[in-house]
């Protein structure tokens, strides 16, 4: 059994998830403190997208973007000579892609159960929204905030379909967990695609496991 699907999912979803979270955490905050309803409504439903839309067509929308043949895959090859089609650039791009949308609700969530007096007491007493950001409100929704990491964690890991559009299958270079499966029942290896399917089944459970420990701590539970 080769070692290397696993590495890379794991390289991949590391790396996804700081995008991830960081991206997610700051875009759900800003949104969350808009005052015009109606554009928050637009933009929870742009940044949720990605969530509905089957993945081969948003592995679509993305190879029509990095192409390069379209403008901005073109740009990186010319001036930067990175093509980001088929390498595994594109599996972390994929990953981030997806994944997003999950830690992004997650983290909309996480601020919407902190009690708005707080944060409008902060403004009273002159804080900059930077500072109620760093000091109210990350300290108070971090666990769910960490419940959504490890979910969206677990989404980039298992990611198949914009993967399989925007990296390929590439044996050592972009074949994921996920794609080593597909490969191995493609090839009649039931065997190896019960092995990868008995990894990946382990990493997802412990991986829920951490994000319902968060989410209990995000609602007060003791654990």
């Amino acid at each position: 059994m080769a070692l290397s699907p696993i590495i890379i999912s794991f390289q991949t979803a590391i790396i996804a998830i700081m995008f991830t979270f960081l991206g997610g955490t700051l875009l759900a905050y800003l949104v969350f403190r808009l005052k015009n309803q109606g554009l928050k409504i637009l933009l929870n439903s742009l940044f949720t997208l990605p969530l509905v839309l089957p993945p081969t067509v948003f592995g679509f929308f993305l190879l029509d973007i990095f192409g390069v043949q379209q403008p901005i895959g073109k740009f990186l090859l010319d001036y930067f000579s990175v093509k980001v089609v088929f390498s595994w650039t594109a599996t972390v791009i994929a990953a981030v892609a997806v994944s997003f949308p999950l830690m992004y609700r997650s983290a909309i969530a996480a601020f919407e159960q902190i009690d708005p007096d707080l944060l409008a007491a902060a403004q009273t007493l002159g804080f900059s929204e930077i500072k109620i950001f760093c000091k109210i409100a990350l300290p108070l929704a971090i666990n769910g905030l960490l419940a959504g990491g490890v979910l969206a964690f677990a989404r980039g890991l298992g990611e198949f379909g914009a993967t399989t559009m925007l990296a390929g299958n590439i044996a050592g270079k972009t074949r994921t967990l996920p794609l080593a499966i597909y490969s191995a029942v493609a090839a009649g290896d039931w065997a190896l695609a019960k092995k990868y399917v008995a990894i990946i089944i382990i990493i997802c459970l412990l991986i829920l496991f951490l994000m319902e420990l968060f989410s209990r701590k995000s609602r007060g539970i003791r654990v």
